[in-house]
């Protein structure tokens, strides 16, 4: 398999306080890869450096062979929706379209071609009969499609998703994963949960960090491992229904 991420012995601190300590992870073409772990245990971090936002203290990271700053053209990203803020004036459609800015030849200005590309991604969310609709009147679930749709339109290879079910109910969640496990056939998709018992039943691997990082396959995820990431007991109830 081609690994398009890199991360090889990347430590990261802030001012002092070490964050991420010896990281070392491929992330392959066609993957669909959980990250999970407690909070402050380093994830928002890791995908800030995956998308050149910081850059390590230690080790490298790359996209597609390049440094991420040029690779994250082909990366698509969907912030947690409660970091996105709902009071500006704007609707579905235009929301999307942000999603082009990068690939538009004059800011601002959206080509015809622009525009095809963003109904398409709110077709894939089932957002698009609602594309004219304000923001401020959308459920978390509505939302968070959107969202996804603007990740979409600037025709990733790999989506990165924070916590995309945070505070929404779980029959959304449901929706969502179902939509992303679609996605995966064509992308590769990094996701961000805390529901590992839940996330397993879609993703192919799961990273568990705290600090430092370790790989399973979801079938070799156990109580015991669960526990060490999170630093104390864990009841696992099984929920598959």
């Amino acid at each position: 398999m081609t690994a398009l991420i890199k991360i090889e012995n990347v430590s990261f601190s802030y001012g002092g306080a070490i964050v991420l300590q010896d990281i070392q992870l491929d992330i392959n073409q066609g993957e669909f890869l959980g990250l999970v772990g407690p909070n402050a245990g380093g994830k928002s971090t890791l995908l800030k450096l995956m998308l050149g936002l910081i850059k390590p203290s230690r080790g490298k990271v790359s996209l597609f062979g390049k440094s991420p700053k040029v690779g994250r053209a082909r990366v698509g990203y969907c912030p947690q929706y409660t970091q996105f803020s709902r009071n500006f004036p704007i609707t579905v459609e235009e929301v999307v379209l942000l999603g082009r800015l990068g690939k538009a030849r004059i800011l601002g200005r959206y080509s015809k071609h622009d525009r095809e590309i963003a109904l398409a991604a709110m077709r894939s969310t089932e957002v698009d009969i609602i594309k004219n609709s304000n923001i401020t009147d959308l459920s978390g679930g509505q939302l968070q499609r959107v969202l996804i749709a603007r990740a979409l339109a600037c025709e990733p290879e790999v989506l990165i998703l924070d916590e995309p079910t945070a505070n929404i109910d779980q029959r959304v969640e449901v929706d969502i994963f179902q939509l992303l496990k679609k996605f995966n056939e064509q992308m590769t998709i990094i996701v961000v949960s805390h529901d590992i018992g839940f996330i397993s039943e879609y993703v192919t691997r799961v990273a568990c960090l705290n600090r430092t990082l370790v790989c399973h396959e979801t079938s070799e995820l156990t109580g015991d491992s669960i526990e060490e990431l999170y630093g104390s007991h864990i009841n696992m109830i099984d929920h598959h229904h």
